[in-house]
């Protein structure tokens, strides 16, 4: 496998795991309720994925970058929805 088919996988895969992301964001937005959301468990993965993206930086690794930074905005999102929505 060519190293630019290595990264078209990366970038699927990012573009994947980060689209899996925009239901619950566009649900939690239009219900305007984020009881159901565990503010433990999105809060450590925001700060899992953050560190994804500095690990992206640092290696200099495109998919990496781009899939942690849109899935890092939709996860912020959900945080910051979890405090507007206070049930």
């Amino acid at each position: 496998m060519t190293k630019d088919m290595i990264q078209m996988l990366g970038l699927v895969a990012g573009a994947c795991t980060t689209i899996a992301f925009l239901p619950q964001v566009i649900k939690t937005w239009r219900s305007r309720s984020a009881k159901d959301l565990s503010l433990s468990m999105f809060s450590i993965f925001t700060l899992g994925v953050s560190l994804w993206l500095v690990y992206g930086f640092l290696d200099n690794n495109i998919p990496v970058i781009a899939a942690n930074l849109i899935t890092l905005m939709l996860a912020a999102t959900l945080l910051v929805f979890k405090f507007r929505f206070r049930d």
